[in-house]
C-alpha cells in the first residue's frame, strides 16, 4: 500500500472494520474537523450524496411560471423556441421535439421506413431504450462488440456485421463520448444506410469529421436527445429528434401528434388547442402517438439551452475534482477521452481493474449505498436482459469486452454543483469499500 495511503484514517486493511456507521463518522471529521454530528441514534451524520440531481435555478422557475400564466399548456410557441435553440446549437435544419429521447428513437426508426425482417447493428452496452426502440417497430437488433476505451461501438465490427438486411446503424455516444462517430458515418454513407445516433447522452459535445468539428447530433442521418432529470440539461422528461432531411422531419412532426398533417407551417400556429374546433385537428394522415412535448418542459429547456455552456464547463470541473482525486487509485480504471474529442460528460463511470468480480463490484456498490452514496452499475449489458436473451437466444460471453466491462463499472455520484468536499467523501468512502473488499481476501 502507498505510504499516503496508510495515513488516511480508516484505509490501512490491517485494521479490522467492523461498525461501517463508525466510519463514515470518522469520515466526515476527517473532512470537516469543526463538524460535530448528530449524536441522536438514528439521525444521518450527513446529507446524502444523490448518483445525479439536476441544476434547477431561478431562471427555469421564471420561464415555467411564465408559462402556466399564459394559459397555453400544448402546442404552443415556447417549444417551438426550444426547438430552434437546440437546432442552432446542433448545426441543423429541423429539431422536433417529443415527450421523451426513447419516443425520438422511435419515431426515426419509423420514418426511416424500418420494420419486420429488418437489421439495425447497434450496441449491448447502452440503456435499454437504444434496443427497444427497434423491438418496437418489428426489426431485429444486432449486437457487436465494443471498444474497451470508449466503451462505444468496435467501428470493424459494425463494418463485419453489414448483410444485405442491415436498413441502419443505431450508435450512442456512450455516456457523452463520440469516439467512433466519424467512422460509423463512413461506413454507414459506403453501404447506402441511414445512421441513426442516439445522443441522449451527449448534448453539447463535440467530436471529429472530414470536414473538421461536428457537433454531437449531427453525424447521422437524424440523432436524438434526451432530457431526464440526469441528463446534462433536462425538462422532466422529454427529447428532440434533429436532422436535415425535411421529408423525415415531417413525418416525425406529424407522427408526434396522431398522425395529424404537416404544413411547412408548424400546426402550432394553425390548429387549434385542445378542446378547439376545427376540422384539421380532427383529420389524420397516418398512424401516430401522442409524443408530444408539453409547453411548461419546453420552458425548462428554454431556460436550460440558455445555460448550456455554464452546465457544461460545471460539469467538466467536477470531472477534473474526481480525476485528481483518484488518479493514484490503482484499483480503478478512470475514464479515458481522446484529446481530439470533446466528451459532454453525462456520468463520471470508473471500472474496477479486471481482478474484481461482479459480486465484489455488487458488495462495493452496496457499502456506499449504505453510506447515503449513490451509486449504479451503467450498464448491464442488453443482450443478457431476459427479454431480449429470450427472444434471440444470447448468452454470456457472445460480447465478452461488453460483459466484462459491465461487471465492473460504478457510476459515481455526478452533477453541477458538486464541491470538493462531496467529492472527497464519494472517494474516501469508495476506498473504504476498496479496502473493505481486501480485507475478504486475506
Amino acid at each position: 500500500m502507498p505510504e499516503d495511503d496508510r495515513r488516511r484514517p480508516g484505509l490501512n486493511p490491517a485494521v479490522p472494520i467492523r461498525r461501517l456507521g463508525m466510519l463514515r463518522r470518522a469520515i466526515a471529521i476527517h473532512l470537516d474537523p469543526l463538524h460535530t454530528p448528530n449524536t441522536e441514534p438514528d439521525a444521518p451524520m450527513f446529507d446524502e450524496i444523490p448518483l445525479s440531481s439536476p441544476d434547477i435555478t431561478e431562471a427555469e422557475i421564471h420561464e415555467v411560471v411564465r408559462v402556466l400564466r399564459s394559459g397555453r399548456l400544448s402546442i404552443g410557441p415556447v417549444l417551438e423556441e426550444f426547438e430552434r435553440l437546440v437546432a442552432d446549437r446542433v448545426g441543423t435544419t429541423h429539431a422536433v421535439g417529443v415527450s421523451t429521447g426513447t419516443a425520438g428513437l422511435h419515431l426515426s426508426l419509423l420514418a426511416l421506413g424500418i420494420g419486420p425482417g429488418d437489421e439495425v447493428i447497434t450496441t449491448p452496452f447502452s440503456f435499454i431504450a437504444s434496443t427497444n426502440c427497434i423491438l418496437y417497430v418489428g426489426a431485429r437488433p444486432v449486437f457487436v462488440d465494443i471498444d474497451p476505451t470508449s466503451l462505444n461501438m468496435d467501428p470493424a465490427q459494425v463494418e463485419a456485421a453489414i448483410t444485405p438486411r442491415t436498413k441502419a446503424i443505431l450508435a450512442v455516444e456512450v455516456f457523452g463520448d463520440p469516439t467512433h462517430m466519424e467512422a460509423y458515418r463512413t461506413i454507414a454513407a459506403r453501404h447506402e444506410i441511414p445512421l441513426i445516433e442516439d445522443s441522449c447522452e451527449g448534448l453539447g459535445g463535440r467530436g471529429c469529421s472530414k470536414s473538421g468539428r461536428r457537433n454531437i447530433g449531427a453525424y447521422g442521418r437524424v440523432g436524438v436527445f434526451g432530457f431526464y432529470p440526469n441528463k446534462q440539461i433536462t425538462t422532466g422528461e422529454g427529447g428532440m429528434i434533429v436532422t436535415d432531411d425535411d421529408r423525415l422531419a415531417d413525418l416525425c412532426r406529424s407522427m408526434r401528434n396522431q398522425g395529424r398533417a404537416v404544413s411547412r407551417v408548424d400546426l402550432s400556429r394553425h390548429d387549434p388547442p385542445p378542446g378547439g374546433s376545427g376540422a384539421s385537428w380532427l383529420s389524420f394522415e397516418r398512424l401516430g402517438f401522442n409524443y408530444r412535448m408539453n409547453e411548461l418542459s419546453a420552458a425548462l429547456g428554454v431556460a436550460q439551452m440558455r445555460r448550456l455552456d455554464e452546465i457544461l464547463r460545471k460539469r467538466r470541473e467536477v470531472v477534473e475534482r474526481y480525476t485528481r482525486r483518484l488518479l493514484s487509485e490503482h484499483r480503478l480504471v478512470l475514464p479515458n477521452i481522446d484529446d481530439a474529442e470533446s466528451m459532454s460528460w453525462f456520468v463520471y463511470v470508473v471500472r474496477l481493474t479486471n481482478e474484481f468480480s461482479r459480486e465484489e463490484r455488487d458488495r462495493i456498490m452496496a457499502g456506499m449505498r449504505r453510506h447515503d452514496i449513490g451509486c449504479a452499475d451503467y450498464f448491464p449489458c442488453i443482450h443478457l436482459q431476459p427479454h431480449v436473451r429470450n427472444a434471440f437466444g444470447h448468452k454470456p460471453g457472445d460480447f465478452p469486452i461488453a460483459e466484462s466491462v459491465s461487471r465492473r463499472t460504478i457510476a459515481l455520484p455526478f452533477h453541477n454543483n458538486m464541491t470538493d468536499r462531496d467529492v472527497d467523501l464519494v472517494a474516501q468512502t469508495l476506498e473504504l469499500m476498496l479496502a473493505r473488499e481486501g480485507l475478504r481476501g486475506m
